[in-house]
């Protein structure tokens, strides 16, 4: 038995949907700076935020195949951004560890991505400001509930 959705329901999703990939087009900008290309830059805010990770769980987080994912960890780690270490519960497989230069690379990026959108933000009126604030609130709502 399929859910009827409401007419209102699909074009509000629609706009949003297409608001959030706009939103990160543009932002995505701010990444140029960091002298990584989107992969790798990818790759690597998974490394920080779910690391130490494994190959496979990296390849499946970024919808790769596990060779392509070994060459853009290659290409992190030959920059210093990440190292492989034997696991030690598994020694069959590597982990994957942001080093601090990676963070400090990723944490810069995404000030620069922030700072972008405050600005922009700022620039709003104070009714506007509180609206998009309780629309953020609602938004986090709807995704922990996909």
């Amino acid at each position: 038995m399929s859910i009827q959705i409401p007419e209102d329901a699909k074009i509000l999703a629609d706009q949003l949907h297409s608001a959030a990939i706009h939103l990160l087009r543009k932002l995505r900008r701010e990444d140029a700076a960091s002298g990584l290309n989107a992969p790798r830059l990818s790759a690597l805010s998974v490394v920080v935020f779910a690391g130490p990770v494994t190959l496979g769980y990296l390849a499946a987080a970024e919808q790769v195949r596990p060779p392509t994912m070994t060459r853009i960890v290659d290409a992190l780690a030959e920059q210093g951004l990440v190292v492989k270490k034997k696991n030690a519960q598994d020694g069959r497989s590597t982990l994957i560890h942001a080093t601090a230069a990676g963070k400090k690379l990723l944490l810069q990026g995404r000030e620069r991505r922030v700072r972008a959108l405050a600005a922009q933000i700022a620039a709003l009126g104070f009714d506007d400001r509180k609206m998009l604030e309780d629309a953020g609130e609602i938004l986090r709502r709807v995704i922990a509930a996909i």
